[in-house]
This record gives structure tokens, sequence and C-alpha cells, in this order.
């Protein structure tokens, strides 16, 4: 489906107050929508408020993940194209991404469902997802999201304190804070920041890692839910995955990486008839003719190590299997 036939078809869905899940790729050109989700069974996902899931058996066996990633010399030669658009002024924080292949013993979608994520998708034959980061919630007339932005193993000594007071990471961070401020402000009135640079520790198969976020909060008007795909779409594509200033941004990441993202580092969410709670494709496994590849970036900036954010690239593959 084309992502202009979700959009419409959010705003008609909310306008009558019926649930819908809906997903939509990076580059905004492809999505899928579907009406009353929870009365089907072959696309599965959670929020954290609603989930169409199945049982999981038991793992019989250590989980396997392997991955042949690019070196550090291919990683340096699109690090290098992004450093050049900073040097120029296009961009002051890029998230550049790489696609790893790899191997497990798990399919698809007994990744799904062992995964502890507070959001998850899976579409059968084509990925999973397992998502720490919520992009937007709309609730009550009042707007929220929660940007994800810097990474840490929670083995590092002190991590909590190294990452909050890395000057780095806390540039990237407030550059993400700023920007999404203005994707509220461009939807929603009276907007604030609620809660700024809070810790999350996820669980993950190879030991824990602690997650920088912030919430930002704006008032809609009150006709909102009969503007659902418009508010979303204004907003794309999220500022934690692409960087600012937005548009020049996204073109520089285009010349940068080799391959279309598609959905990854795309938005799904669900709408239940009142609320829309909407979450960032990351933490993404994709099918391409049998073979597995998992999606994984970082936020570049002037001051960026290219070894560095390949470290980072490759301490975010994982999964988060108990």
């Amino acid at each position: 489906m084309r992502a202009g036939e979700v959009k419409k078809r959010m705003n008609d869905c909310g306008r009558i107050k019926t649930p819908f899940l809906f997903a939509v790729d990076f580059d905004m050109k492809e999505g899928l929508f579907i009406e009353n989700p929870l009365q089907q069974t072959e696309v599965l996902f959670r929020t954290p408020t609603a989930k169409v899931t199945q049982r999981s058996k038991p793992l019989s066996t250590f989980i396997e993940l392997s991955a042949q990633p690019i070196t550090l010399s291919e990683y340096k030669d699109r690090f290098d194209i992004i450093m050049q658009g900073l040097m120029r002024g296009d961009s002051y924080l890029t998230n550049l991404t790489v696609k790893t292949p790899v191997q497990t013993n798990l399919s698809l979608k007994e990744i799904f469902l062992l995964s502890n994520s507070p959001y998850g998708l899976y579409i059968p034959g084509k990925f999973v997802c397992f998502s720490p980061e919520r992009f937007t919630r709309i609730a009550n007339d009042t707007i929220s999201t929660n940007p994800m932005k810097g990474t840490i193993s929670a083995e590092v000594p002190n991590a909590e304190c190294a990452i909050l007071a890395d000057p780095k990471e806390t540039a990237e961070h407030n550059t993400i804070v700023d920007l999404m401020r203005n994707d509220i402000g461009m939807v929603a009135e009276d907007v604030q920041v609620e809660r700024f640079r809070y810790i999350d520790r996820i669980k993950t198969h190879s030991g824990d890692i602690l997650q920088v976020s912030s919430e930002i909060t704006g008032r809609l008007p009150k006709d909102n839910l009969s503007h659902l795909g418009d508010i979303v779409f204004r907003m794309l594509p999220a500022g934690s995955i692409s960087g600012a200033p937005k548009q020049s941004t996204v073109n520089l990441i285009h010349k940068a990486e080799p391959e279309a993202r598609t959905y990854y580092t795309g938005v799904f969410g669900y709408f239940d008839g009142s609320e829309l709670d909407t979450a960032v494709l990351i933490r993404f496994i994709v099918q391409d003719e049998n073979k597995l590849f998992f999606h994984s970036g970082s936020g570049i900036t002037i001051n960026s190590d290219p070894k560095s954010e390949y470290n980072e690239v490759l301490k975010k593959i994982y999964l988060p299997i108990l």
C-alpha cells in the first residue's frame, strides 16, 4: 500500500474511532494498514497496551546469533561521506546505519515471541522488529514523544554516570531533543520537556545495556483524532534515526548508505479507538531471499570517532531474550 493511502485511512479510522494497526517505511513510500487488527492473527504485534501474539514454546537450546559485519575500513568509507557533509554544514547530526548479515537458530517468529521489548512487529516472510523506542503517543488531546539517543554497556564501570557525562553523547542527545521539540511544535502547542536524559536498562541475550531517552509533550487541537495520519506523517521521519536539520540530513543518508532502509527506521503503531501509540522500527531483522540481515546504526557528529561509532553499531546487534 502506498504511504499516502495509509495516512488517509489513519485519518478516516481516527474520525470514526475504529481501531487500526499501521506501519510506514523510512522514505514514506510504502506502508501497511489493518483495520481491527485484534481480529486477525497473521501479523503479530505488541505495544504497552495491546498485542496480537501466540504462546511461545520454552527454549530447548542456547540462543545463537552470529554476525558477519562489514570491515572498519568499509564502514569508514561511509562514515567519511557523512563527515564531509557535516563539515559542509549539510547536517550537524546524522544517523548512519548498516545492514549486517546474521545467522541465528531462531525463526523471525520465534524472535518476536521470545523477545522482551515494549514494542514489536512481525510481518511473516519480511521482518521482525523488537523496538525499545516509542515515537509518539496521542491520548487525551496530548502528544508525547520519547527520543532515544545514547547507548552503553551496563558492564562498563559507573556506566550511567559515564554516558550522562560524555560530552559527545550529551551534545547528540541535546540536538535530538531540540529537533523533536520543533517537530512536536509543528502539530501541537504548549510544548514541554517533561523528562530529560533518563535511563532505561535493556536486558539482552549477551548482557544488559543502558539507553538514554527524554520525554517531550504538547497539547493537540480537540479534533486531533480526525487528523491522526496528518499529525504522524508531519513528524516523519523520526528525528532520532535521521538527524538535523532533517531534510538535508536525509539526503546525506541516501548518499552514504548503499541500500534503501525500507521499513527499518520507519514507524508503526496501534490505535485502540481513543489512543494512538507508535514506535520507531529499530532493533530490526529483515529477511531477504532466505537470508537474514540485522540493521543497526549510530549518530554521527563532527566530533565522532569512526572506530567508536563502528563498535556502537556492532553492540546493537543483539536479541532482547533472557
